[in-house]
């Protein structure tokens, strides 16, 4: 990732709040909603793991590809399960990951060729942002994803001269829905400094 440390520390701990609640409610819901709360935060702690700034800690040149292989059996996993929004996080995540290790002559990336201000290794055989087309279409996706599940969180307002219902805690799918917008935005920002 291009850009100052604090942007990767905001994402690691949007990311890792994200999916550590995720993962704290995989024991709540149904089976669906347990399902679908261990993918979250699968997708948040891998958020997080791969926003870390380089220069907090110094990642192993196999890392890239543990991410790539990881979230490539999540994609697969999922489009099984028939999940197309944990799909397409897992295939994002799959595309920054190899965004890290690819260079000109298509081995791994030794030093050198590579932006070290984020977590994520920039490469130069793509050119900033990866493939422009494909982030382009990423950016599209969780730019509409995150719009249209907010809106789905916004309370409906109370009809004509009906009273203002007393506030309540948030409900498990609620939260998991605002879960889901955070880590959604910062997907779009880890695409957005790729």
């Amino acid at each position: 990732m291009h850009g100052p440390s604090w942007v990767g520390w905001l994402l690691v701990l949007l990311c890792a709040g994200a999916g550590a609640y995720c993962l704290s409610s995989v024991r709540r819901g149904t089976a669906t909603q347990r399902r679908e709360a261990r993918g979250e935060a699968l997708m948040g702690l891998g958020m997080a793991a791969m926003a870390m700034p380089a220069s907090a800690v110094a990642q192993p040149p196999w890392t890239p590809w543990v991410f790539a292989a990881v979230f490539a059996v999540a994609g697969l996993w999922a489009l099984v399960r028939l999940h197309p929004h944990h799909a397409v996080g897992a295939a994002a995540m799959v595309y920054m990951s190899l965004a890290m290790v690819a260079v000109p002559g298509g081995g791994p990336l030794t030093g050198g060729h590579a932006s070290h201000s984020g977590g994520m290794e920039q490469m130069d055989a793509m050119g900033p942002g990866g493939l422009p087309v494909l982030t382009g279409l990423l950016l599209t996706y969780y730019a509409v994803y995150v719009v249209a599940a907010g809106v789905r969180l916004a309370p409906a307002g109370p009809a004509d001269g009906a009273p203002v219902p007393a506030p309540v805690r948030a409900a498990w799918p609620e939260v998991v829905g605002a879960c889901r917008v955070a880590m959604g935005i910062g997907m779009f920002a880890m695409l957005l400094t790729l």
